[in-house]
């Protein structure tokens, strides 16, 4: 029997193209069965109802298709939907943040014949203090732990007499550090878990919540989020004390020792399209070791394996793992969570000063009960600027470009920008890196050399110690290459001096045209516009001090080494005058960074006459 062939026509999608090439096809393959195409005929009826049906077919398709497409997803639930397959996980809402001023009071002490702050009643204020403002009655709570004892450059701890006696010697010292506050009230709930089931969901009640503090299940094991389940490895910071770090000296400059945890207990979360959070948990439901689960792939469907399991060998045993984290079983987990933010916790200045609550510890012993008491409870809190960054939840638009912008990143460093940029992330009680710069070594392609700086209270540099270095490597290890090895190397610190001349115009002061000179030198050259590897340009140098009031030529700008390491400048000796080719003083080799260490005492200048 011979196919019968008929020509179809695919390219119509709307009811009246339907409905034409069915009139069409009618018309070349039965002419002779039906040829009434009249409006008011049954056979139109049926046409024009197959038309619609296929309108209404091709209408859906076409939406799905659309909607399945991040550039084009117009439907909220749908467009969230392919961000957090992309990787990108849409911000539900998004509180505010301010630089908050923490306060405390302690006693004075005499020492030798004046006297100083008694720091033995410096106390440490954990993170997580809950503060208000006055304005909307908006909680915010404190991210970083706030040590009154330790001061560095990047955490200085301010000193200012607050009281005195009758013989005006101070009594009582303010004590004053800054620290990040955001907005948030912190909320708990528990539920209880029974027999266990592979990706157990849980939905919290509210629905502006901000984050997820932590999970503690009853047996006071914690639960940790992680990106996807399949990340079995969470950074984490360990408190730098003497009790569980031999870096405890530099707890000033790190307070936490970054630390990989290898867990097994780790959740995710999605944000859905009515903004309630959905927590997911692992698949892991056996309570047999993974070993005993997963056979030796040597002897899987031989008659050597003996299954001692209750499970069938099959693929899904391995779904029985821990591969993909635990699910809850038999056991009380208890959910702390923020909810709050948005707009309306851009409160203005001077407006976040009620203190809550707040977690007070201090390391000292001895003290006297009635003046600690006293310097406890003086703990105060103001925001010397507005609170700012605060907004609802992300329009469809920004969910569509984060989410496009987030999966080509993939969250990984690939080019030497993308480690500078993940150096200078690395959480604040990690310790800080001042300086970064990073290069290819010369002898093995596959392997980086980062060249790492510090900074010391005084805002000069110096190199890091090896708390930091052991947290930088730890925390950009999660974000490296498979195939990238990194080197942390001390970058090379060349201290230089600026000696200057130059002739004023007439009726200006000259030593006030000199002094701005002097000011304009240390603008150029404050330390935290240098980068390791910047050369000198000696012609901009000319230029900015030719810009000054007053100043009618720069005769001579010469640059000196400076490497006495007894007046406290590095040791390392380098030729400026060979370094410097067609008016630029180029830094080393090794990589290096210019730095005027004395400001007010290396630059020196002198006004010459014509």
């Amino acid at each position: 029997m011979s196919q019968i062939k008929k020509d179809i026509k695919y390219l119509n999608k709307d009811f009246s193209g339907l409905r034409q090439s069915l009139i069409d096809f009618a018309k070349n393959y039965y002419p002779n069965t039906y040829n009434d195409f009249s409006d008011a005929s049954p056979g139109m009826m049926f046409l024009e109802m197959s038309s619609y049906v296929g309108d209404i077919l091709s209408y859906y398709t076409d939406i799905q298709l659309k909607e399945s497409l991040a550039n084009s997803a117009d439907e909220r639930i749908n467009i969230m939907n392919i961000a957090q397959n992309f990787g990108y996980k849409p911000k539900n809402i998004v509180p505010s943040t301010v630089n908050l001023d923490i306060y405390q009071l302690v006693p004075s002490i005499q020492s030798g014949s004046s006297y100083v702050p008694d720091w033995n009643y410096a106390v440490t204020v954990d993170s997580n203090m809950i503060v208000k403002s006055t304005v909307n009655d908006i909680n915010f709570r404190t991210l970083n732990l706030v040590d009154f004892k330790y001061s560095s450059s990047y955490d200085p701890t301010i000193v200012t007499i607050y009281q005195v006696d009758n013989n005006n010697n101070p009594t009582y010292f303010l004590l004053k550090k800054q620290t990040i506050a955001v907005a948030g009230t912190i909320n708990s709930v528990s539920y209880t878990f029974t027999s266990p089931r592979r990706y157990d969901k849980i939905n919290l009640p509210d629905t502006d919540i901000i984050e997820i503090l932590d999970i503690v299940d009853s047996d006071n094991n914690t639960w940790y989020e992680v990106p996807y389940l399949a990340q079995d490895t969470i950074l984490i910071g360990e408190l730098n004390t003497m009790y569980n770090s031999s870096y405890y000296n530099s707890a000033s400059l790190s307070p936490y020792v970054a630390k990989l945890v290898k867990t097994s207990r780790r959740f995710v979360t999605r944000i859905n399209s009515n903004n309630t959070y959905t927590i997911q948990f692992g698949a892991g439901i056996a309570s047999s070791d993974d070993e005993e689960i997963i056979p030796n792939p040597d002897l899987v469907g031989s008659s050597l394996y003996t299954n001692v399991l209750s499970y069938s060998i099959d693929p899904s045993n391995f779904l029985y793992t821990k591969t993909y984290g635990l699910a809850p079983n038999n056991t009380v987990l208890t959910i702390r969570y923020t909810t709050g933010g948005g707009i309306l916790s851009n409160v203005p200045s001077n407006t976040i000063t009620n203190v809550i609550s707040s977690n007070i510890t201090t390391i000292s012993s001895g003290l006297n009960d009635a003046l600690y008491n006293f310097a406890k409870n003086s703990i105060a809190c103001n925001n010397p600027e507005p609170a700012s960054g605060g907004s609802n939840e992300s329009s469809i638009e920004e969910i569509r470009l984060n989410a496009m912008a987030s999966f080509a990143a993939q969250n990984r460093a690939i080019t030497l920008q993308d480690y500078i940029v993940r150096v200078y992330s690395m959480p604040q009680k990690f310790g800080t890196v001042a300086k970064a710069y990073i290069t290819k070594n010369d002898v093995n392609s596959l392997t980086l050399d980062l060249y790492v700086l510090g900074m010391d209270q005084n805002n000069n540099l110096n190199n890091l110690n090896d708390i930091v270095k052991k947290n930088l490597m730890t925390y950009i290890n999660e974000y490296r290459m498979i195939t990238d090895s990194i080197n942390i190397k001390n970058a090379y610190i060349v201290n230089i001096g600026i000696d200057f001349q130059i002739i004023i115009l007439p009726g200006f002061n000259s030593n006030e045209v000199l002094l701005n000179c002097i000011n304009k030198l240390k603008d150029i050259f404050n330390i935290s516009k240098w980068q390791i590897n910047q050369p000198i340009i000696l012609s901009n140098i000319y230029t900015e001090l030719d810009k000054v009031q007053g100043v009618q030529t720069v005769v001579n700008v010469n640059f000196k080494n400076l490497y006495d390491s007894t007046l406290g400048y590095s040791d390392n000796i380098y030729n400026l005058q060979l370094a410097t080719r067609n008016g630029v003083i180029y830094p080393s080799y090794d990589p290096c960074i210019f730095e005027i260490k004395y400001l007010n005492k290396d630059i020196q200048g002198k006004v010459i006459s014509n």
